[in-house]
């Protein structure tokens, strides 16, 4: 059972990890709206980062149910970890076709491009 500052240290660490994930992801945005993409395979990679931050957002509402199993899981490693991991979902997910999204956001942003 964790003690109430291991319980606080915990909730700083995965608050200080959301809010790291979110300004990166804002950062990207900006990034993607601002003319930097010149090339198809630029604007390709950029609707794959996007279909991939969408899946991770997807994917970690839905593991946020999914309670583990102390005996074969559970504890501090995998609280903090499970970010992560469900990062790596949301990549290999969109590396393997994705839903569809990537695609659409490439389009979008060639059709802007040419103006």
């Amino acid at each position: 059972m964790m003690t109430d500052s291991t319980a606080a240290l915990m909730a700083q660490a995965q608050a200080s990890a959301q809010y790291g994930k979110q300004n990166s992801i804002a950062a990207r945005i900006d990034t993607l709206t601002d003319g930097h993409i010149k090339t198809e395979a630029q604007a390709r990679k950029a609707g794959e980062e996007f279909e991939s931050m969408f899946l991770g957002q997807m994917l970690s509402h839905m593991f946020s149910g999914i309670e583990t199993n102390e005996m074969f899981g559970g504890g501090h490693g995998e609280t903090m970890m499970r970010s992560m991991l469900v990062d790596e979902y949301a990549k290999e997910m969109s590396r393997a076709g994705g839903i569809g999204i990537a695609d659409a956001v490439t389009r979008e942003i060639l059709k802007v491009q040419e103006g």
